[in-house]
């Protein structure tokens, strides 16, 4: 999934300015807002863009992140 960089906020400019956010998400269909220099929320348009669709390689590229997150010092260990 590819984002312009212009619809890319911070958590901070998110939470001071959300009517901008969502301005921005209506004209551009999407948004993404980073917490912590990660991407953490996606404001969507639901007109535009009713669901959110992914593919079977962002699906496992999904799950496998999260597992390793979730068991970080597990595989650190591991990896020793």
């Amino acid at each position: 999934m590819t984002f312009d960089t212009n619809a890319v906020f911070t958590a901070t400019e998110a939470n001071q300015n959300f009517s901008r956010v969502a301005r921005m998400a209506e004209k551009r269909g999407r948004v993404l807002v980073f917490k912590q220099n990660r991407p953490k929320l996606l404001v969507i348009d639901l007109d535009t863009e009713p669901q959110i669709e992914m593919s079977e390689d962002e699906k496992l590229r999904f799950v496998a992140w999260r597992i390793l997150n979730e068991h970080r010092a597990a595989f650190e260990e591991l990896a020793k």
